[in-house]
């Protein structure tokens, strides 16, 4: 039987962290995720993956829950990630942007992609309020009205020239901080044109 006869909304994202290295760090940001506020584990909240690259430095942790309760998982795995990594110290041959580098939010099951939208805004709200000096970069449903592709934003912001980021203007927040980095380079949902 098929999730969406079950009546679940389901959603994932694959929260691409910069720190493959250190293998405690990675694994501490995954297990934010699957917390609650009180510290218990969320029953409805599952990391599927985490696939880390050494020679890059990066990490993907895949984050899959009901839509109501994605975006405090991956909000607890980003605050992890925030206090853990340095951007100032970060090294590895791909080109990556800050702490919490991408932030990609798809429907899986009952879920449209105007919700898991919803659901990377509302994240970008609770991050500007948790984390001081972020900076942040929407893309596609998350990015209204423009809905630019990952790609477009890339391109307009450099993505693969490691330049100095502290003079872009963010979508939302304040210029980039050194230690950070662009904090969250962009929301995504949905297809990627």
């Amino acid at each position: 039987m098929s999730s969406s006869r079950l009546g679940l909304r389901l959603a994932a994202c694959l929260l691409n962290i910069s720190e493959a290295r250190r293998k405690n760090i990675v694994e501490n940001i995954a297990k934010a995720a699957l917390l609650e506020k009180n510290g218990q584990t969320h029953p409805e909240v599952s990391v599927l993956n985490i696939f880390s690259d050494r020679d890059y430095n990066r990490s993907v942790i895949t984050i899959a829950a009901s839509v109501d309760d994605l975006g405090n998982s991956v909000l607890a795995a980003c605050l992890e990630a925030f206090q853990s990594i340095n951007m100032e110290l970060q090294e590895g041959v791909h080109p990556c942007l800050g702490a919490v580098d991408l932030i990609p939010i798809y429907p899986l099951s009952g879920v449209s992609v105007e919700e898991c939208g919803a659901v990377a805004r509302s994240l970008a709200e609770s991050l500007l309020l948790h984390v001081p000096g972020c900076s942040l970069f929407l893309f596609g449903e998350a990015d209204l009205p423009e809905k630019r592709t990952l790609v477009q934003r890339r391109k307009q912001l450099g993505w693969f020239t490691r330049r100095d980021f502290s003079t872009l203007e963010p979508d939302l927040g304040a210029a980039p901080a050194r230690r950070c980095g662009l904090t969250e380079l962009c929301f995504s949902v949905g297809h990627q044109h």
